[in-house]
């Protein structure tokens, strides 16, 4: 069995592959406090509660944005399982032609996104993943990497309105029914939802404009499921595409 980590600034989503088939997927919340001994139990816990044996986990590939959670893991995994996993980093064959100004700066989670779209997807490709940061990655008609955006994610920009504003709560995201709000929590959530939307359509249009022709747009990660529904764009939602991207990443080392 292999399993596949990837490890953002809020969660740490796992999934477990027999060959080509996903066993189960899972998350659980990244916190820089818990030791390897803690992260160890929990992914025991986790595998045995799928109705899987930590036991038959013979490869792991993690990839991670939170350096500290990332070595953590690292030795999770060798504590229960006794192998040491492949870290997704510079110098690790993923098969993508990155042309950025500088390679090396480029996210695991960027990567391995990336790498699960291609070969999955009809290029050019645009890959959105919504979670602490929205991010847009960009695929050519060749695959190659070209860049991308990175903003504020939803829940961020929830924070930051509720923490350094004096009458704005914290809410629950959820889509209300007109764009014109009609109370403070309808008002914020339009912007956050409504807004998120808005902003995804006018950057893939922009980007669109300068590929010079239309792009396969998959959204993954967070609320990316609740937001893409009010895009005027076409968005195909792959909840696994980053598991997707390490079992390849996984696949090309070994």
């Amino acid at each position: 069995m292999l399993l596949t980590i990837d490890i953002g600034n809020t969660n740490v989503t796992l999934g477990a592959y027999q060959g080509n088939n996903l066993c189960f997927t899972a998350r659980l919340a990244t916190d820089l406090r818990m030791t390897a001994d803690q992260y160890a139990i929990a992914l025991k816990d986790i595998v045995g509660l799928h109705g899987e044996d930590y036991r038959n986990i013979k490869n792991c590939i993690i990839s991670s944005v939170v350096p500290i959670v990332g070595n953590a893991m690292e030795c999770a995994v060798f504590l229960l399982c006794n192998i040491k996993p492949l870290t997704l980093s510079p110098g690790v064959k993923t098969g993508l032609n990155i042309k950025i100004d500088n390679p090396a700066q480029l996210g695991a989670d960027l990567v391995a996104g990336a790498v699960g779209a291609l070969g999955e997807y009809p290029l050019p490709c645009v890959i959105i993943d919504m979670g602490t940061a929205s991010t847009i990655s960009v695929l050519d008609k060749n695959g190659a990497f070209l860049g991308g955006v990175i903003a504020a994610g939803v829940k961020l920009t929830l924070k930051a309105l509720a923490t350094n504003t004096s009458q704005l709560p914290a809410i629950n995201i959820n889509a209300p029914q007109s764009v014109i709000g009609t109370n403070t929590v309808d008002c914020m959530n339009s912007g956050l939802v409504y807004g998120t939307a808005a902003m995804i359509d006018g950057l893939l249009e922009r980007i669109f404009g300068q590929l010079g022709e239309m792009a396969t747009v998959v959204a993954t990660g967070g609320l990316s499921k609740d937001i893409i529904k009010h895009c005027k764009c076409d968005i195909i939602y792959d909840e696994t595409l980053l598991l997707k991207g390490l079992k390849k990443i996984y696949e090309k080392n070994n």
